[in-house]
């Protein structure tokens, strides 16, 4: 088998890559607060190019960012602490981007299949939205993340201005954290209340997960008020995301429901075209995978999409006809 030259250089990269994450993770407890600080001492005016090529470079090896927020935080101050971390992550994430998507990207392309394209896809219809959640709420590891995302088609630009804009709630708190920890330590005044603003911006941070969930919870009806529409003759599309098995199984489904199952639904959505600022109602057994379609939906730009409380569970126990 001939080896192509670009191949070549693929195999480099990866071996230097793993070579950099080995000696990372063997000096990484060298990377204390204390030999930042000795750096940025003696590097002058160069200390914050210094320092946010350093954290790139952290970002890009699998190293814990946080610590040098904190630290970062402690050696430039709120303000400046905040805009060098933020800088060195958003440097060190499209880094690790470009090294997933010019090495890999390809390949899982022409491999991925089943759920992982699925997934993928998936992904890919909420572009920005979906990295605007992950950067808010951390639901997968930072470093991890950045490697993963580059293996979409997400553009590029789309991925540093929605990290950049949605990571600094989190720089700003954990900057702050390291900027308070060096004034207590200095034994400066007001340093308690300052501690306390810090422990409230960290508590913004862990009650924020839970607001970005309900605000991306799609707009539910109830089952009643689906069949008082239905009856009316408003212009509905209900939408079954079962499988097929299932919506033409003993179950049955609603009168005049369209089947695309969840699975199915990215590939499928020009089918549905016509009703995308029209009114529908996602229909399936659990909220849950309900919820996901209205999602998609909805990030594919169909504005006016909900999801029917219950599903066929609801319908059926409320004695309302169904067709099988």
């Amino acid at each position: 088998m001939q080896i192509r030259p670009g191949d070549l250089a693929r195999f480099g990269v990866v071996a230097a890559l793993l070579a950099g994450v080995g000696i990372a993770a063997i000096y990484h407890q060298r990377l204390s607060g204390a030999a930042l600080e000795s750096w940025v001492h003696h590097a002058g005016l160069a200390a914050p190019l210094i320092f946010i090529a350093l954290y790139a470079a952290a970002t890009v090896l699998f190293l814990p960012g946080s610590v040098l927020t904190i630290a970062g935080g402690a050696l430039f101050g709120p303000i400046w602490g905040t805009l060098y971390s933020l800088t060195g992550a958003t440097l060190g994430a499209t880094l690790a981007f470009l090294v997933a998507r010019h090495l890999a990207s390809d390949w899982v392309a022409r491999k991925a299949g089943g759920r992982v394209k699925q997934l993928i896809e998936g992904v890919e219809a909420e572009s920005w939205r979906f990295i605007a959640f992950v950067r808010l709420v951390p639901l997968f590891p930072f470093n991890l993340l950045n490697y993963a995302l580059g293996l979409t088609r997400i553009r590029l630009s789309h991925f540093i201005l929605a990290s950049y804009l949605c990571m600094l709630p989190g720089a700003i708190a954990y900057t702050y954290l390291g900027y308070v920890g060096r004034e207590a330590a200095a034994g400066s005044e007001g340093s308690i209340r300052k501690g306390l603003l810090a422990l409230g911006l960290l508590a913004l941070i862990v009650f924020l997960p839970r607001l970005i969930r309900r605000l991306r919870r799609a707009p539910t009806l109830g089952i009643e008020q689906l069949k008082e529409e239905l009856d009316a003759g408003e212009d509905l599309l209900v939408l079954d995301v079962r499988s097929a098995q299932d919506f033409f199984g003993e179950e049955g489904h609603i009168p005049g429901a369209q089947n695309i199952s969840l699975e199915d639904l990215p590939r499928r959505v020009p089918e549905i075209e016509a009703h995308r600022g029209r009114p529908i109602a996602i229909v399936c057994r659990t909220d849950k995978r309900s919820a996901s379609a209205a999602q998609l939906l909805s990030a594919k730009g169909f504005s006016a999409v909900r999801v029917a409380r219950g599903g066929m569970t609801e319908w059926k126990q409320a004695g309302f006809r169904v067709e099988s």
